[in-house]
C-alpha cells in the first residue's frame, strides 16, 4: 500500500466544522452528547492530576461546549480534593444542552468571568473558548486572557491547561483572534485540529493530549478528512526499500542540474538524494566550475555541460527518471529554459529555489508545462512570486498546488505539503536548528531521491519533510546542512527497524 487509508485515518485532522460533524455522527450513532462532554471533563482533570499535585485552580468556563467540558473537570478535581474556583462567561441560566447538565452537577459557586477569579489560583484550566472561535476575543474573556500571563504562584507563572486549544487560538489555522494565553498543556478530543500544528497555535498550545472520548473512529469514512498530520504512519509503507533482485538501475537515476557560482548547493542535492537511496545520481556541471564538482563528489557522476543543449542531451536518456534544477543554479532565462526542458521530458521532477523565482513574471508558462509527478517547494517569499492566493497556510498551498498541478511543499517551521487532489499533510517535527543555509537543498535532494525510486509524488515529498525534520532532531544544536546528509541514514535506519518491529508485534 502506497498510502495507508488506516494511518491516513489514524493521523488526520479535523477541522472546527469536521469535528462538529464526527459529534453529531457519534450522538446519531447512539453516543450519548452528556457521555462525550462527561469523558472530556475527565480526560481535562486527569491530564491535570497526573501532571501537578493538588493545588488552587480557577476553572474558566465559556457559555457553550467548552465550558461544559470546564464544569465537568471542576467537579471531577473538586472530587479529588483540589481546591477549585469556578467562573464562567455569562449567565448560568443562558447555558443550554449538555453544557447546562454539566453545570447543574457542579455542586460549588459560579462567579463572573474576571481577573479576580484567578485570585491565589496555581493553576488554570482555560475552557472560555474551543477551537470554532469565528471572532476576535474582546471584553471579560481578553481581560483574563491578559491577566493569565501576569499571575504567578510559588514564584513561577501559573500554569494554563486549554480544553481543546488555548482561547482565541483558531483550531482551523493556528492563527489569533485577539488574544490567547500561553498554555503549558492542551487537552484535546478524539483528532487533532490542524491549529495545534501550524504556527503561532503549535507554540500556545504547550504540550498537546490527545484524548479518547467515545467517538469512533468509523466516522471519519463518513466524513473523509483530506488533512493529516506528517507521519511515518500514513506513508512509511510505501517508502522504497532495495530488494534482492534489484540492482541500482533498479533504484532510479537522479539529475542535478547544478548552478556555477553557489556550487555547494548543487552538492548538497546530490549528497542528499544519493543518501536517500537513489540508484545512481548525476550532476549536470557547469564547465567553469566542473572541477569543483568533481573534486568535492565521490560516489556521484559529475558530467560537464556547456549550455541547455547537454542538458537535454543528459535527459534523452529515459533512465534518468528524475531531475531537479534551482538549488544554486541562478535566476534567469537558462534556468527557465532547463526546468522547462526538464519538465518537457517528461520527468519527475524537483523545481525549488532560483527555478520558482525565474518563472516569477509568468508562473502560467511554468503551470502549463506541468505534466508529470512535480514537486514544487518554495518558500513564502518564493511562494508569493508565484501565487496570487489568501486564506490560511494549508488553504494557500491546497489553491496552489490546484492551480499548477504539482504537489506544493510549502516550507517553514510549520511545512505544508498539499496535492492537486486536495489532500494536505501539515508537518511538526522540525526543530530550529533547520534555519540553516543550505537546509532547503538538502530537502530538494531528498524529495528527488525518492521520486526517482518511484515513491508516491504526495508521500515522497511528505516523507522528505519528515526525514528532513527528525535528521535535524538527531544533530540538534550547531546543526549545518551537511550534517542532514550523515543523520539521514540513521534516520532511516529506525524508522525501517521501527516499521519491521511493528510488523512482528514487536
Amino acid at each position: 500500500m502506497i498510502i495507508s487509508p488506516e494511518g491516513w485515518h489514524r493521523h488526520a485532522l479535523l477541522a472546527p466544522r469536521q469535528m462538529a460533524e464526527a459529534d453529531r455522527l457519534a450522538i446519531a450513532g447512539g453516543a450519548a452528547g452528556s457521555v462525550l462532554m462527561e469523558n472530556a471533563g475527565g480526560a481535562v482533570a486527569d491530564a491535570v492530576s497526573r501532571r501537578w499535585p493538588p493545588r488552587p485552580v480557577a476553572v474558566l468556563c465559556g457559555p457553550g461546549n467548552n465550558g461544559g467540558d470546564g464544569f465537568v473537570a471542576a467537579r471531577i478535581l473538586a472530587a479529588r480534593g483540589w481546591p477549585v474556583r469556578l467562573a464562567l462567561l455569562g449567565e448560568r441560566a443562558a447555558l443550554h444542552g449538555d453544557a447546562a447538565e454539566a453545570a447543574a452537577r457542579w455542586p460549588g459557586p459560579v462567579e463572573p468571568l474576571a481577573p479576580a477569579a484567578l485570585d491565589d489560583a496555581g493553576l488554570a484550566i482555560d475552557a472560555i473558548f474551543g477551537a470554532g472561535l469565528a471572532r476576535p476575543i474582546e471584553g471579560a474573556a481578553h481581560a483574563v486572557i491578559a491577566a493569565l500571563g501576569t499571575r504567578t504562584f510559588a514564584g513561577r507563572a501559573i500554569p494554563v491547561v486549554a480544553v481543546d486549544v488555548p482561547s482565541g487560538i483558531d483550531g482551523a489555522s493556528g492563527e489569533i483572534r485577539g488574544a490567547a494565553p500561553r498554555a503549558a498543556l492542551t487537552v484535546t478530543f478524539f483528532r487533532k485540529k490542524p491549529g495545534h500544528l501550524l504556527l503561532p497555535g503549535r507554540i500556545y498550545c504547550g504540550e498537546t493530549i490527545l484524548a479518547p472520548i467515545g467517538i469512533q473512529d468509523a466516522v471519519l469514512d463518513h466524513i473523509a478528512p483530506d488533512t493529516a498530520a506528517n507521519d511515518p504512519g500514513w506513508w512509511g509503507g510505501g517508502l522504497p526499500r532495495p530488494g534482492l533482485e534489484g540492482h541500482k538501475y533498479t533504484r532510479g537515476h537522479a539529475l542535478v542540474v547544478g548552478g556555477s557560482v553557489m556550487t555547494g548547493a548543487g552538492r548538497l542535492v546530490a549528497a542528499s538524494a544519493a543518501r536517500i537511496g537513489a540508484g545512481l545520481v548525476t550532476l549536470a556541471a557547469p564547465e567553469a566550475v566542473f572541477a569543483v564538482y568533481a573534486a568535492a563528489l565521490t560516489g556521484v557522476i559529475v558530467h560537464p555541460v556547456s549550455g541547455l543543449d547537454d542538458v537535454r542531451a543528459l535527459l534523452a536518456d529515459p533512465r534518468r527518471n528524475a531531475a531537479v534544477i534551482g538549488p544554486g543554479a541562478g535566476v534567469g532565462r537558462e534556468t527557465r529554459e532547463a526546468a522547462l526542458a526538464i519538465l518537457a521530458a517528461g520527468k519527475r521532477a524537483v523545481l525549488d529555489a532560483d527555478a520558482l523565482t525565474s518563472f516569477a513574471g509568468d508562473p502560467q508558462a511554468l503551470f502549463a508545462a506541468i505534466r508529470s509527478p512535480v514537486v514544487l517547494t518554495p518558500h513564502e517569499g518564493e511562494f508569493a512570486r508565484l501565487f496570487e492566493v489568501t486564506g490560511s497556510k494549508p488553504e494557500r498551498a491546497r489553491l496552489a498546488a490546484r492551480q499548477s498541478g504539482a504537489i506544493i511543499v510549502l516550507k517553514g517551521a510549520d511545512t505544508v505539503v498539499a496535492a492537486p487532489d486536495g489532500r494536505v499533510a501539515i508537518n511538526s517535527n522540525a526543530p530550529p536548528d533547520l534555519a540553516t543555509a543550505g537546509s532547503g537543498d538538502a530537502l530538494a535532494g531528498m524529495v528527488l531521491g525518492l521520486l526517482a525510486q518511484g515513491m508516491d509524488p504526495f508521500a515522497a515529498a511528505a516523507a522528505a519533510v519528515w526525514l528532513h525534520g527528525d535528521a535535524a532532531r538527531r544533530v540538534g544544536a550547531g546543526l549545518v546542512a551537511e550534517d542532514l546528509v550523515g543523520a539521514l541514514g540513521p534516520t532511516l535506519r529506525d524508522l525501517i527497524a521501527g516499521r519491521q518491529a511493528r510488523a512482528l508485534g514487536g
